[in-house]
C-alpha cells in the first residue's frame, strides 16, 4: 500500500491550486500510511473518531495539524480540545457551547467550522440553511457568547450521487451561505472529497478532504489497494 501513496499524492497535488488546503483523511488507516504522506510534506490530516485521533496524536509527529471531520459527541469534546487544529463538524448550538466551555477551562481558543446540511440525504449532519442563517443573523453574538471559539468558516458535503449538477447545486449553496459570515472575517470553505473535490474547487472551496484517493479504501491490503486509473485525477490543460 505505502509504495503508492507518494505517487497518488503527487497526482492530486498537481490538480490543487495554490490557496487550497489539502486535508489528508487518514481515518481507519495506520500510522505508517500517515508517515509516508507526512514525509511527502503533508501536515494536515483528518480523523473522524476521537479514540483513533487520540492514539495517532500520541504516536505521530507533533507538528501535524489534526482536523476533526466526523460527528463529535459532546462528552468527548474535552479530549481533543487541548490539541485539535480545526473542528469541521460543529452541527449544533449545544456542541458549540460545550467546545467553548472546555476551551475556557484550558484557556485555549479553538478553531471550528459550522457544518451546513444541504445534501438531499437525511443521514448527513449539520445546520439546515434556515437554522444556520438564524444563528449568524447577529454574528457578533457568536463572538460575545462563545469567546473561546473561533468560527473560521463553514463545512459541507454534496449529495452522494454521480450527478455533477447536483454536486454543483450543493457547493454553490454552501458558498452562498458562507458569504453571510463575512462580518466575522472567516476564510475557510471546507467542501469536496475524493470524488467531487475538483468540482468543489471550481465552485469556491479552499479546503478539500481527500482520503481514499490517497490511502485506498479502508481495510484493503497492499495487493488489492490499487486505485483505478479513472479515479486518479489528472491536471486540467
Amino acid at each position: 500500500m505505502l509504495c503508492h501513496i507518494t505517487q497518488r499524492l503527487a497526482s492530486i497535488r498537481a490538480t490543487i491550486p495554490a490557496g487550497v488546503t489539502l486535508v489528508c483523511v487518514s481515518k481507519f488507516h495506520p500510522a505508517e500510511a500517515i508517515m509516508e504522506a507526512y514525509q511527502c510534506g503533508e501536515r494536515d490530516f483528518g480523523e473522524s473518531r476521537v479514540q483513533e485521533l487520540l492514539s495517532k496524536y500520541e504516536t505521530l509527529p507533533k507538528d501535524i495539524r489534526w482536523h476533526f471531520i466526523g460527528h463529535l459527541q459532546t462528552n468527548k469534546v474535552k479530549q481533543i480540545v487541548p490539541f485539535v487544529h480545526l473542528i469541521h463538524s460543529v452541527d449544533s448550538l449545544r456542541l458549540l457551547e460545550v467546545i467553548n466551555r472546555e476551551a475556557e477551562k484550558i484557556q485555549r481558543r479553538v478553531k471550528v467550522l459550522l457544518e451546513i446540511h444541504v445534501a438531499r440525504e437525511d443521514t448527513k449532519s449539520g445546520f439546515s440553511p434556515k437554522d444556520y442563517t438564524s444563528l449568524i443573523t447577529h454574528s457578533s453574538s457568536l463572538i460575545t457568547n462563545y469567546p473561546w471559539v473561533e468560527v473560521c468558516g463553514v463545512m459541507g458535503m454534496a449529495t452522494n450521487t454521480d450527478d455533477q449538477a447536483e454536486w454543483r447545486r450543493c457547493f454553490r449553496e454552501i458558498k452562498a451561505l458562507a458569504s453571510k459570515l463575512s462580518t466575522l472575517n472567516t476564510k475557510q470553505i471546507s467542501m469536496g472529497m475524493s470524488d467531487d473535490y475538483l468540482v468543489a474547487i471550481e465552485e469556491g472551496s479552499n479546503m478539500v478532504r481527500i482520503g481514499s484517493t490517497i490511502f485506498g479504501s479502508r481495510g484493503s491490503t497492499p495487493e488489492n489497494n490499487r486505485i483505478p486509473e479513472s479515479r486518479i485525477p489528472t491536471q486540467k490543460k
